[in-house]
């Protein structure tokens, strides 16, 4: 088993044309949202990041909707003296082709902090994990991952610098933050198990 892993396959609808995002070593990159669809008929709103020369390369006679293949990244900015730290997927291949939704993610990586474990009013266990997931130069993205029932109790004997892989899906949650000026609508992207491994090897 492969010890350091972060992909990610969607296949959802494209909300909006692709937007400017930034600009790094003289490459220009793009932002979109993508729409996929839960079984449950709930909807995840996710955010990619391409850079140009991959949008250029869709034929988008292929379908309405898009394939994206890549990795769960991690942004941390500063707004107001705030940090926030965004999630989104940074696309390595896209391609247009129809078919049924796709939400397929592993990451696997260290625990940064202490588990969170909790129990929902009607008794649902609850397990809230950051992983910090290696990247290439020594680089880190830190993954807000939520685990339930059985897999949500062996996480929450985990400790700091433990290992988890985790198979599941990316998914958006809206929430409301209470601030001066008032309630705040807000979007958070977690990994949401399916299943989870505790790997003895260290990364």
């Amino acid at each position: 088993m492969e010890q350091i892993a972060n992909r990610i396959t969607l296949r959802g609808t494209l909300m909006c044309l692709p937007q400017f995002s930034h600009e790094n070593h003289g490459k220009q990159f793009f932002r979109f949202t993508l729409e996929v669809p839960r079984l449950s008929g709930a909807v995840d709103l996710l955010p990619v990041v391409a850079e140009s020369q991959i949008l250029n390369e869709i034929d988008l006679s292929g379908g309405e909707m898009l394939t994206v293949e890549g990795q769960v990244r991690s942004h941390n900015i500063r707004t107001d003296g705030i940090r926030r730290l965004l999630i989104f997927v940074f696309a390595n291949k896209i391609t247009a082709e129809d078919g049924a939704p796709v939400n397929d993610c592993v990451v696997q990586g260290l625990l940064c902090k202490e588990p969170t474990f909790r129990r929902t009013p009607l008794g649902r266990e609850i397990c809230d994990v950051m992983l910090a997931v290696p990247r290439a130069f020594h680089r880190a993205d830190y993954l807000p991952c939520i685990l339930w029932g059985r897999t949500a109790q062996e996480a929450a004997q985990r400790h700091t610098r433990d290992c988890i892989r985790i198979s599941g899906r990316l998914q958006s949650r809206i929430y409301t933050k209470l601030t001066e000026e008032g309630a705040i609508e807000r979007t958070a992207y977690e990994v949401s198990a399916l299943t989870a491994e505790f790997p003895e090897e260290p990364m």
